[in-house]
């Protein structure tokens, strides 16, 4: 399980690489992302788990369906940030997820949250702070893309703890059939409804709009979402706070963006605290 969850992350810090490197709209990227991953699966839960699916209680699709919106309303505040800020703050904002999802487990899902694991939440939330106040600025377009990758964070934890009572009595391949979907859907009438485009784009844009659906959500988020039949919500998203320190050193090696002293303290602060809630 530590494994899927390993790989998961190292997918899911490409993100931002192939988002920068697409270079289109938020809402387009968002939607082609949900795509290029819903499609195959979808194909694939109607065909495999066909009868699973026609056995899905009235509570069960709306828990799937509400994951999916939840899912949408993430990437595409989420994507909009990278828009405004840095990678580094961009990322290391959306990650402090684990808040919430403690949050929100603890109310929903009835999770307890131990000591060891609230206390590895909180250091690794130190962590990614400090990336994120390596570049935040008060001023131009950085706060409101603080605040659209903080939103991100709020809807990311809604799906994650959204996912764990939906994954409880769906298989993965049932369960992403339905929720990528209907965040495809979901995305596809925001950018109709905002005006953003759904075509025309140039060969590179689609390349990376391809690879953006298959790594980072095709092979990231499934091997997530596979984990939270196993793991507590908190566990699971707690891991994810490796994506800013990968993310990161990505964002350096190729685009550019080399971060300073207080950016590499901030990634030894948020390893420590995902080794500590880990183990």
């Amino acid at each position: 399980m530590a494994g899927g969850v390993i790989a998961g992350v190292v997918c899911v810090s490409f993100a931002a690489i192939f988002i920068r490197a697409a270079g289109a709209p938020a809402l387009s990227t968002a939607a082609w992302r949900l795509i290029v991953a819903g499609a195959p699966l979808g194909a694939g839960a109607l065909l495999l788990r066909r009868e699973e699916m026609r056995a899905l209680t009235g509570k069960q699709w709306a828990m799937a369906l509400a994951a999916g919106v939840a899912l949408a309303l993430h990437f595409g505040t989420w994507i909009a940030s990278l828009e405004l800020t840095t990678v580094a703050s961009s990322v290391a904002l959306v990650t402090t997820q684990p808040v919430w999802v403690a949050i929100l487990s603890r109310i929903f899902l009835r999770e307890r949250i131990g000591a060891r694991l609230a206390g590895g939440i909180a250091f690794a939330l130190t962590g990614a702070t400090l990336i994120g106040g390596a570049d935040l600025r008060l001023a131009g377009t950085a706060l409101p893309g603080d605040a659209l990758a903080l939103a991100g964070a709020v809807f990311a934890a809604a799906y994650f703890v959204l996912g764990r009572g939906a994954r409880a009595r769906l298989s993965l391949l049932a369960y992403v059939g339905l929720v990528y979907p209907a965040a495809a859907v979901a995305l596809v009438v925001a950018a109709k409804i905002g005006g953003q485009p759904l075509s025309g784009f140039a060969a590179k844009t689609w390349l990376f709009l391809a690879l953006l659906g298959l790594v980072p959500q095709l092979c990231g988020h499934s091997l997530l979402n596979w984990a939270l039949r196993y793991l507590p919500a908190p566990r699971v998203s707690l891991a994810i706070l490796g994506e800013p320190v990968m993310a990161t050193l990505l964002a350096m090696a190729l685009l550019g963006e080399t971060p300073g002293p207080l950016t590499v303290l901030g990634a030894a602060i948020t390893l420590s605290g995902i080794y500590l809630a880990s183990t």
